[in-house]
């Protein structure tokens, strides 16, 4: 599979100015000479070029018919994103000339990459281990800045560098400890104990200081689903309106005029929130109505977070208590905010629990972004910040301590080597395995079948 010469679109499907399609392994030099012919003088093939040259020329079918005017980039091994030979050909962005340039390379023997094969291989080549690899994918799909620099710190290996410190310091000690097993018999220690328990102690506040930045790290990655929800006439849709500012729901005093839920993103100090205006929760004779409460129950209890909204004029302390109960038990974060400050507030007007606001004339819209951002414990990630983004990571991450917490019952508890070093081992596997310094063939492809084929 590493010696074939794989090729795919590397830029987004459909018609364009431009596309570009890669090509990578040892033979894609060899093989793009047979179908381009320079512009110009100079007649020298591309497989005598030096690396990161640029050439214009045709890609010309083996009768002869010029399919295009391309532009080939070379990168020769290693000297390339996967340290192979790679070229890339930047043809019209015509999806007929795509398809005709790929054609003319897969009957020539070459093989259409499956997805993430390109970083896959750059990965098994040494270019970056795992994590970084991962990171790769999450800059792609980055929405935000906070996510863009998240990622890229990942990439260039801010992550990676700390756990193979981590990782290394535990290599020491457990080697000494397997020493220990060697002369089992004589009954001798080359490891410090108190220095292996300071050293474990020390990881062990590290990695919970990683495990904790994980709730920022999802929100940097997947974004914030946000339910706005409440009874009909609540002013839902007026709220999302004033948020997006623009109309993109419809608004009447009509009650039940949402019944299906409208989506739009918007994004709060780096953070991405996706808000879900949703039908008002009320009992209904109507069918469609029905369908659309209950579709609103369900997006409530799929969400990360929930914007109850209410008429401040026609709510009661008791009304919002009861909600605020059913809220409770869904077992998610919740804003209690009530709608038409603007006018005449009874009983409601000091609650402590409660963001006051005013959709229709856009009052308090600035203490409601911040109530959303403090209810995910969500912030702007700071250059150079390690934050962990990737589930994967987390539950490493997790086994490491628990495998750590272990060593340190056992050390405390003088029991003997062989029971110490065995789990070291469990932890030193489980920060391998973020890295990519332990791996299996179902972990490897579990991770890059996730990625856009071309990358």
């Amino acid at each position: 599979m590493l010696n074939d010469t794989i090729i795919a679109l590397a830029t987004p499907q459909g018609v364009g100015a431009i596309a570009v399609i890669r090509l990578s392994g040892q033979d894609a030099i060899t093989v793009t000479d047979r179908f381009f012919q320079k512009a110009g003088k100079s007649k020298m093939p591309l497989t005598a070029q030096k690396t990161h040259t640029v050439h214009f020329g045709n890609i010309v079918a083996a009768d002869g018919e010029i399919i295009d005017e391309v532009v080939a980039t070379l990168f020769v091994a290693p000297h390339s994103f996967t340290k192979e030979n790679v070229v890339e050909i930047s043809c019209h962005g015509s999806p007929f000339i795509v398809e005709r340039i790929i054609r003319l390379f897969l009957e020539a023997g070459v093989r259409l990459a499956k997805p993430g094969e390109f970083t896959q291989r750059a990965f098994l080549n040494g270019r970056f281990d795992l994590a970084q690899a991962e990171a790769v994918a999450d800059l792609i799909a980055a929405d935000t800045e906070s996510a863009r620099r998240s990622a890229l710190h990942q990439m260039r290996g801010g992550f990676s560098n700390e756990i193979k410190k981590l990782r290394e310091e535990l290599i020491n000690f457990a080697s000494l400890i397997e020493l220990e097993l060697d002369f089992g018999e004589e009954d001798v220690e080359f490891a410090d104990r108190k220095q292996l328990t300071d050293l474990v102690q020390k990881i062990i506040a590290f990695l919970e200081r990683l495990m904790q930045s994980f709730s920022l790290g999802n929100v940097l990655k997947n974004g914030v689903p946000t339910v706005i929800a409440g009874k009909p006439n609540a002013g839902k849709s007026t709220l999302l309106n004033a948020l997006l500012n623009e109309e993109k729901a419809i608004v009447s005093e009509i009650p039940g005029t949402t019944r299906d839920f409208i989506e739009d993103t918007l994004v709060i100090e780096g953070i991405n929130f996706r808000f879900i205006d949703t039908a008002g929760l009320r009992q209904t004779d109507d069918r469609i109505e029905a369908i659309g409460v209950a579709r609103t129950r369900e997006k409530m209890a799929q969400a990360a977070l929930i914007i109850y909204l209410f008429d401040l004029l026609e709510t009661s302390v008791s009304e919002v208590e009861e909600a605020e109960k059913e809220l409770q038990q869904l077992g998610k974060p919740y804003l209690l905010v009530g709608n038409k400050v603007d006018r005449t507030v009874p009983d409601l007007a000091h609650h402590p629990h409660i963001i006051r606001i005013s959709a229709a004339e856009r009052i308090g819209l600035d203490e409601l972004k911040a109530a959303l951002l403090e209810a995910v414990n969500a912030r702007p990630v700071a250059v150079g910040e390690t934050v962990v983004t990737n589930l994967r990571h987390y539950e490493a991450l997790s086994n490491a301590r628990r495998a750590l917490t272990d060593v340190l019952h056992g050390l405390q508890s003088h029991v003997t080597a062989d029971f110490v070093a065995m789990d070291i081992r469990h932890a030193l596997r489980a920060l391998g395995e973020i890295t990519g310094e332990i791996t299996t063939e179902d972990l490897l492809g579990n991770i890059f079948s996730k990625f856009c084929i071309g990358k």
